[in-house]
């Protein structure tokens, strides 16, 4: 079998022109048997759809085609040519045909449709399926265009650390790292001797990168972070995951207002991108997933996304006139019923919801004048809720040494980051962007699980 270029389906089946000699490698979808040649379906993963070839009698090859079962490895070569069929506009007449990897009848991936549950179950298989093979396209086009959104911008993208002392959130929900032996433990004054672990202290896999991007932000200006975050949060529901993805800008020289202007275009650019180039597998997800997603997102990068205080939308829930299973209450935080209230039936589209109470938000956000409330926003879009948060930074030294004493947190574990406060502050804001949760905005998926590649969750550590 001669060596030719190989070529993707998706240029193939784009093609202007016919091609007189071409080789196509990829998976085998369907195999259909007449007297003297065959149908074979042949996707390589570069576009949803694959292409048809025709394999006969005097193809090279062809005493083997009884092996070209679904999901076994071939290469092709051949004719693309113009099809006769009404499906497609080319398929390639063989005129070899290898078998590269055998796939027995065991296959697990042999019927058209599979629930979501039983794929999980396969994760190392299930990007073979049509579903997870569009997601996989659109997360990567997203990732490329979450980079060029930024870059086209002035931000500078910064790698910080995965392996870090500091707890960004306070909230406690860490994986430890540790190279200390577990079956003996070292311990001092009743607690675990650090001083003799790698790092000669306690470390952690990050919640967030944005305590490290916020210290290049006030040397560079534009900054963004785009990386794994961990939390140890011991909870299956459909929203969270042990590991994630987050997208995290700081700029400096900005306050909330400018916060939320830079998460609106970046949504709407996001969105607007995903129409254009991924409009083959966003159309799978609108016919089989959720015939309400195309206009959904189309309603979302037409519209203009409302803003309004947290005060004024717990009064905007409380005179809902129904009874939601969590009252809404000031100074408590929005659950899920109130996210969509408000996003799809209120305001009937994206909106941010901004100062909130001072003691459900973090420390680094900035203290408002009121005593009560920071410079703080969520971005809420229907179907999802919560799509990013974000703030006003706190840049002021006394204030940020003040919020940490309150809250009981030790000032000699953030003495880096207050001495950014100390040498040239500068006010600046930033936001948190969960690319899982965009995902599910962005394909109708409404399980977290299946928008990543290998999701990590309680009890469940394949690969």
């Amino acid at each position: 079998m001669k060596t030719l270029n190989s070529r993707a389906v998706r240029e193939l089946l784009n093609s202007s022109e016919p091609v007189a000699q071409v080789e196509v490698r990829g998976w085998v979808r369907t195999r259909r048997d007449a007297k003297e040649f065959s149908f074979l379906e042949v996707n390589d993963g570069s576009c949803l759809k694959g292409l048809q070839c025709v394999v006969d009698a005097q193809c090279a090859g062809y005493a083997d085609i009884r092996h070209a079962l679904t999901g076994a490895a071939v290469v092709v070569q051949g004719a693309l040519v113009p099809s006769l069929g009404k499906e497609q506009r080319w398929e390639l007449r063989a005129s070899a045909l290898r078998i590269v990897g055998e796939c027995p009848d065991d296959y697990p991936l042999q019927k058209k449709r599979h629930s979501d549950e039983f794929l999980r179950t396969i994760a190392h298989l299930r990007a073979r399926t049509n579903k997870f093979g569009a997601v996989a396209r659109i997360r990567s086009r997203l990732a490329w265009a979450i980079h060029d959104f930024f870059q086209q911008r002035g931000f500078h993208y910064i790698h910080t650390p995965i392996i870090t002392g500091a707890d960004c959130e306070g909230a406690g929900d860490l994986f430890k790292v540790t190279t200390l032996d577990l079956a003996r433990v070292p311990l001092h004054e009743g607690g675990v001797d650090f001083g003799q672990d790698f790092f000669g202290q306690a470390a952690h896999l990050t919640v967030s990168g944005q305590l490290a991007v916020e210290t290049y932000c006030l040397a560079l200006g534009k900054v963004y972070t785009f990386g794994p975050t961990f939390r140890s949060e011991n909870s299956n529901t459909s929203r969270h995951m042990a590991e994630f993805w987050m997208i995290e800008p700081e700029f400096a020289f900005a306050d909330l207002a400018d916060d939320m202007q830079l998460a609106e275009e970046m949504v709407r650019s996001l969105l607007d991108f995903l129409c254009r180039d991924c409009a083959e597998d966003l159309e799978l997800f609108t016919r089989f997933v959720d015939p309400e997603l195309q206009a959904r997102l189309d309603a979302v990068r037409h519209a203009e996304f409302a803003r309004v205080e947290y005060g004024e939308a717990i009064h905007i829930l409380q005179h809902a006139g129904r009874a939601f299973e969590f009252p809404p209450v000031w100074g408590s935080d929005l659950q899920s019923e109130h996210e969509r209230y408000l996003t799809e039936e209120h305001f009937k589209r994206p909106v941010f919801v901004h100062d909130w109470p001072r003691d459900i938000k973090a420390f680094y956000m900035r203290q408002n004048g009121d005593g009560k409330t920071v410079a703080a926003m969520d971005l809420l879009v229907p179907r999802i809720g919560e799509l990013i948060g974000g703030s006003q930074r706190e840049e002021r030294f006394e204030p940020l040494c003040a919020r940490l004493d309150e809250l009981g947190l030790q000032r000699a574990d953030y003495w880096w980051y207050l001495e950014t406060r100390k040498f040239g502050s500068a006010p600046h804001a930033g936001f948190g962007l969960g690319f899982e949760r965009l995902l599910m905005l962005a394909t109708g998926i409404t399980n977290i699980r299946d928008v990543i590649a290998f999701p990590r969750t309680p009890r469940h550590l394949e690969f």
